[in-house]
């Protein structure tokens, strides 16, 4: 879990970058900007509050032959190395990102670089590497006093509430390519900034497993539990799943089919699910693992549990035990009406 309360920004790099594909120039300053504390404040919620909004999913630098081929890694390497040296090191980042610039769909921008104290990640402070990028620019006015009226002007300039793309890396795991986060508001050129800036792959430890494990029942439950069932057991099937990653501290995958799958006949179709499903979630090969609670947490805040009737009826299965929906909930249907129903138990109305 990181936490970025008491991160300090030591230094502060800024540059332009333009699309290289339409001939548009790169601007690089030549001195790392002054800092004040009134600056720092608003630049660490601009740069920080996109990564505590946003599920910590972690990446690691990756290269096809060898990371030391990574740019960007090797330029990490070189600040971690002599923090002194990050504003001539930004320099090269700056080019590097220009170099990658080359879709028409791309967008100019700011380019700031920043060298980070006391990350707090897992409980323990280390430093980071923070690069991000503004896009976006918003009208707004500008309003002066005259000798008689008040004058107004229409300014363009960045919105401090929405960053545009950023990465985080954290001095950890270097041998490995750091543990790095990354954020993109803007998702026509995700592929750009993760694929061919950063050159970064999913970190596959057991936050990434738990949260695509339980991405991939979710869809199961979707395609292949709904049209075999009804809504219903769609939503028990995902409660189950999600509770049984609760109670449990490790995952391990016939355990869970036979806690988590009622139904016989659907075994056969989630092991062939899997097989067909299974590379686009990177679990193809996976059966068991440690399972990560923060990230159960998250996906279960994300869980739906409504029924949605076409007679504008809605169902709420709100349930910590999943048991409960078929204790208070029943589905029937009506021969007279030509229509189901469902039939729910209850003790009182609460206000």
């Amino acid at each position: 879990m990181i936490n970025f309360y008491n991160t300090q920004i030591e230094q502060l790099s800024l540059h332009r970058v333009g699309n290289k594909s339409k001939a548009e120039p790169f601007f690089l300053s030549e001195a790392s900007y002054p800092l004040n504390d009134e600056l720092v404040g608003h630049l660490k919620e601009f740069f920080f509050k996109p990564f505590r909004e946003k599920e910590e999913t972690y990446y690691r630098f990756s290269h096809e032959a060898d990371l030391e081929f990574n740019e960007l890694f090797t330029m990490v390497n070189e600040i971690f190395d002599n923090p002194d040296s990050l504003h001539q090191v930004s320099k090269k980042i700056g080019k590097h990102l220009y170099d990658q610039s080359n879709h028409p769909h791309i967008k100019s921008g700011e380019l700031y670089i920043t060298y980070l104290h006391d990350v707090i990640l897992d409980n323990n402070k280390v430093d980071a590497i923070g690069i991000f990028k503004s896009e976006l620019k918003q009208e707004f006015l500008i309003f002066e006093e005259g000798e008689q009226n008040l004058k107004m002007n229409l300014e363009k300039g960045i919105n401090l509430k929405k960053l545009d793309k950023g990465c985080i890396v954290l001095n950890t795991e270097r041998e490995e390519g750091y543990k790095v986060l990354s954020i993109d508001s803007n998702r026509y050129d995700t592929k750009y900034w993760l694929d061919d800036f950063l050159s970064v792959d999913y970190m596959t430890d057991e936050n990434f497993y738990t949260k695509s494990y339980l991405k991939f029942c979710k869809d199961f439950a979707k395609d292949v539990v709904l049209p075999a069932e009804d809504k219903q057991q769609e939503v028990l099937f995902m409660n189950k799943a999600v509770n049984h990653f609760a109670k449990n501290d490790s995952f391990e995958e016939t355990n869970f089919i036979n806690e988590v799958i009622d139904n016989p006949a659907l075994v056969p179709e989630f092991r062939n699910y899997k097989v067909e499903k299974g590379p686009k979630y990177s679990i193809e090969d996976v059966a068991s693992f440690d399972i990560a609670n923060k990230a159960v947490s998250d996906v279960r805040k994300k869980v739906k549990n409504i029924i949605q009737l076409d007679t504008n009826i809605q169902i709420k299965m709100d349930f910590i035990n999943p048991e409960s929906a078929e204790k208070f909930v029943e589905k029937g249907w009506d021969e007279e009406r030509q229509m189901y129903y469902y039939l729910v138990y209850f003790n009182k109305e609460s206000n």
